[in-house]
């Protein structure tokens, strides 16, 4: 059985960030996708996670919100 990278509660992260303000944890070994970038991190998970809870508080995509605030 092998373990979730994204869930390993002992492993560094970065928090990712794409061009719609959306936020993704990422473990620190693997290549940022094109698209994203690095936010925050490297830092263990709950850190990162406590930073997603913090800077992302609107779920909606960025071009929907922006519509919608119109």
């Amino acid at each position: 059985m092998s373990s979730n990278p994204f869930e390993n509660p002992d492993a560094d992260y970065l928090v990712l960030v794409n061009s719609e303000g959306q936020h993704s944890l990422w473990p620190v070994f693997a290549a940022v996708p094109a698209g994203w970038s690095t936010a925050f991190g490297p830092a263990g998970r709950e850190e990162c996670l406590e930073y997603v809870r913090t800077h992302w508080t609107d779920l909606r995509p960025r071009s929907l919100a922006e519509a919608e605030a119109g």
